[in-house]
């Protein structure tokens, strides 16, 4: 036997006997098996070879050994009857085929003998055993001669599945790795033809698709990608551009097979990277970028097929923010959340590429705008208030805003800059104007009206059940231990402003275990960080020392080193450790290390260390976000692995940054000859009997920080608004001033609790309608976010198909749930999905299933009928 293995030749025979005949009959015209046939032994089974015993003789040993099971072989054809010596015995037997074919017929436990003819064709395949394993425990007994061919390929191509996607998919994989463009022809193409599989591949091709050219002209893989973008383009658009109308597939089953094709092609985590790769070869060589031209966001908003699809949303939604002034932002960010949740911008992928980083971060940068321009416009009229209380409290609760917003847009434009893309340009020119140009300037305006003059905050530098800072200890910790605890951590991060401590109270709320909540402090001034540090130490009384560097000391004891902090806490139980330090030593060490203290200072600083170099204050931003996540880590080892039940995040002081470079207007020229300057600095001057500036706001210490009156306090000058006394050493980044980014200084208050309160959840998301019913091959369904997302309902994204059983059945999409509306309406999503081609039971129950997008756990699925009465066009 030459292809195939004694065992398989031997179990062909056994099962035959084990089915009950007493006696099998084995023509082997040709005696291709000859050589094997007298190393047959099968228990209970005589071989007798016709061959080599005259037939008479097997015919009187056959009758005479009555009970045995035999054998009978020849190496001929079978007699004519009338010449067959043993015709009696052949019509009670069962005859027994043992060419190549049909053993592989019986091995694979096909059904249908005809195949025989088919598996002889597909001879170059099956020769080799290993081949012929891998088609084997795939072939199911009703297989048809295309499903053998599709499973050859499946094995061919190494896929994981025997499906025509599958072989699809690794035909594009190739393609891409080993071709650097459309007109490559893969290997997989080749060793499908050296097995004479790659018409049955094109057949496949042909009844998945539809896809085949005129004419004597050969089907390509160029040819088939053509069609499957294209026809994907449109069905996402609902339209059919001219350009692109020869080659959408005409079938509508098929189109809509291909749409079902493409979808998950790009959301198959081990594929979207030849996806992504082809469809840009794809969109280049059809110019999808001057189709693209005309068209607007809302045509092209569940269009997921080419990357040009986002850059020209990203476009028109640019253009919209700026012409929109602020109006009109809802549908902005409805349609920004719908592509987030598509495949170019999901972050979900944003790991994954620098592209799909830049596209999610161009997402992040126009909600960031968009929200900045309809905070701009709700106060279009500038800012007015009416003392010092009330400005203090409106950026406490909405002001404060315009500074995040600002940092999360600059942020995110700066995570496209290195794409070397333009989209951001303008906006990014048009936001700078905005901050820098308006709001500073307004703010700046309306905050002199309240801290200046006789009655203005500088007087007095109080304001009603406002702490300030230097009260820290008093008002914050030693409240804390009232309250029953035992132990309180304090965490200082160096210029942590109020609008990023905003930012990680949200994020330190959507966990479990903790609930945190953000307060302010009026923060000493100037707001640097010598004073700043030392108002936070417990204290009777905080003096300059008349050195050079005119330290600030703590009832005497000098406060500017870690070392020097911890020995003022030493008095009152407690220590002095940095952040990094402290994270060093893990659970055990650290539990060890405050077992005998009551308060734990932990100081980090990030953000002043980056900003406060002219080589590096570009960076503030990021440092910022650096800091909101490393912050929110230190909370988290306190709570979980140190026990902490109360921890107090807060700052030295806050800051001022913008992107722009400063112009000289912004230079406030100490004048000429001013006397008793001791500690010219770029945002505050510290001395003793300076005069008074214009441009400035002036005060004592002993006032703002509650320095020792006399010998022990200074006299400032600080500059209004974003003024500098100078730009050596950098500009941008600056403290030291009374402006509310520096002064307004944030105390998170986080408290640990296992109660129900303090848990999260996702929030919940249920199917409208009642009619369960899907009568098209495209359906939209429309589902309602049953509350609003809060500090404990935290958003869930979820990935949407239609099922048979576990098996998908449709394109699959994503939608996030992150409303924070009151108002159901504002709640209710939609989303189309298509179905796959094929035949559908409309008495059977299908199911729209909901996975969650990070986990994939099934969320919830709701039982379908499917009665397609007719098919939808694009």
């Amino acid at each position: 036997m030459k292809n195939f293995s004694e065992p398989s030749f031997l179990s062909a025979l056994i099962r035959m006997f084990q089915e009950g005949p007493a006696i099998v009959f084995w023509n082997d015209a040709g005696g291709e098996f000859s050589s094997h046939v007298d190393g047959i032994q099968i228990d209970g089974v005589k071989v007798v070879r016709l061959d080599h015993t005259p037939a008479l003789q097997a015919k009187i040993s056959i009758e005479r050994e009555a009970g045995v099971h035999w054998l009978v072989y020849a190496p001929f054809e079978e007699p004519e009857p009338s010449q067959d010596w043993l015709l009696d015995a052949r019509l009670r037997s069962k005859p027994f085929s043992a060419d190549t074919a049909s053993i592989q017929l019986e091995e694979l436990g096909l059904h249908t003998k005809s195949l025989r003819g088919h598996l002889k064709e597909r001879a170059k395949y099956l020769r080799a055993r290993d081949r012929f394993e891998r088609l084997k425990r795939w072939v199911q007994p009703t297989d048809t001669a295309d499903d053998l061919d599709r499973k050859m390929m499946a094995a061919v191509a190494r896929a994981e599945t025997p499906d025509a996607s599958a072989v699809l998919l690794k035909a594009f994989a190739a393609l891409v790795a080993e071709g650097g463009d459309l007109n490559a022809r893969p290997r997989l193409l080749d060793e499908l033809a050296g097995f004479d599989l790659e018409p049955a591949f094109w057949g496949l091709v042909e009844r998945e698709f539809g896809y085949a050219e005129s004419g004597d002209e050969a089907p390509t893989l160029r040819g088939l990608l053509y069609r499957l973008f294209a026809t994907d383009f449109c069905s996402g658009t609902h339209s059919t551009p001219a350009a692109l109308a020869h080659f959408v597939i005409e079938a509508r089953a098929k189109a809509a097979h291909a749409a079902v094709f493409a979808s998950r092609w790009r959301t198959d985590m081990a594929n979207y990277g030849s996806y992504d790769v082809l469809s840009g070869w794809v969109a280049d060589e059809l110019k999808i970028v001057n189709i693209l031209g005309p068209m607007q966001a809302e045509v092209l908003v569940d269009a997921m097929t080419f990357e040009a699809i986002e850059k020209r949303v990203i476009g028109d939604l640019k253009a919209r923010i700026i012409s929109a002034a602020g109006a009109n932002m809802d549908t902005v960010r409805e349609l920004i959340a719908r592509r987030r949740d598509g495949h170019w911008a999901n972050p979900l992928l944003a790991g994954a590429n620098d592209a799909t980083r830049a596209l999610a971060a161009s997402y992040d940068a126009l909600e960031a705008a968009a929200g900045f321009f309809e905070l701009q416009a709700k106060h279009s009229q500038g800012f007015s208030f009416a003392n010092a209380h009330a400005a203090f409290g409106i950026y406490r609760s909405e002001l404060y805003r315009f500074d995040q917003l600002y940092r999360w847009f600059m942020r995110a434009s700066e995570s496209v800059e290195p794409m070397g893309w333009s989209l951001l340009h303008e906006l990014r020119d048009r936001m700078e104007d905005a901050y820098s140009g308006w709001f500073i300037g307004q703010l700046a305006s309306a905050w002199d009206t309240v801290v200046g003059g006789d009655g203005g905050l500088l007087a007095r530098w109080r304001l009603d059940e406002i702490v300030n800072q230097q009260n820290f200890f008093e008002r914050h910790v030693a409240p804390a231990f009232d309250g029953g605890a035992k132990r309180v951590y304090v965490v200082i991060s160096d210029a942590f402003r109020y609008e990023a401590a905003a930012e990680l109270v949200d994020e330190l709320n959507g966990r479990n275990r903790v609930k945190a909540r953000l307060d302010a402090m009026l923060g000493v001034l100037p707001s640097y960080t010598a004073l700043g540090m030392a108002s936070l130490l417990p204290h009777k009384q905080l003096a300059y020392k008349g050195n050079a560097s005119l330290d600030v000391t703590v009832d005497g004891q000098p406060s500017s080193t870690l070392e020097q902090r911890s020995a003022i806490l030493a008095a009152h139980g407690g220590v002095a450790i940095g952040q990094d330090a402290l994270m060093e030593k893990g659970k055990e060490k650290g539990r060890e290390f405050v077992k005998p203290y009551k308060v734990v200072y932990i100081y980090h600083d990030l953000i002043d260390m980056i900003g406060d170099k002219r080589g590096s204050e570009g960076k503030t931003f990021e440092a910022t976000a650096q800091a909101i996540k490393e912050l929110s880590e230190l909370v988290r080892f306190i709570v979980n692995n140190l026990n902490g039940s109360t921890v107090l995040v807060t700052a030295d002081h806050g800051f001022m940054y913008q992107e722009s470079a400063l112009e000289e207007a912004d230079r406030h020229t100490v004048q000429e000859g001013m006397p008793g300057v001791l500690k010219p600095k770029k945002r505050y001057i510290l001395g003793r009997g300076m005069w008074p500036q214009q441009n400035a706001w002036a005060g004592n210490t002993a006032t703002t920080a509650g320095t020792d009156a006399g010998e022990g306090s200074l006299d400032f000058l600080v500059p209004k608004g974003a003024g500098r006394f100078h730009f050596v050493g950098g500009a941008r980044f600056v403290h030291g001033s009374a402006m509310p980014q520096e002064i307004v200084v944030p105390v998170i208050v986080v408290k640990e609790s296992d109660t129900e309160k303090a848990k999260t959840r996702q929030v919940e998301v249920s199917l409208l309608g009642s009619s369960n019913k899907v009568v098209t091959n495209k359906q939209r369904f429309e589902f309602i976010q049953t509350e609003a997302v809060s500090e404990r309902v935290l958003p869930v994204t979820l990935l949407m198909s239609i099922c048979d059983g576990d098996q998908s059945i449709s394109d699959e999409q994503t939608l996030t749930f992150d409303s924070t509306s009151p108002m159901l309406d504002e709640r209710k999503r939609s989303m189309m999905l298509t179905l796959a081609a094929g035949s559908y039971d409309r008495a059977k129950d299908y199911f729209l299933v909901a996975r969650d997008a990070k986990t994939k756990a099934e969320a919830w699925r709701v039982p379908l009928r499917i009665d397609l009465a007719f098919s939808n066009d694009f």
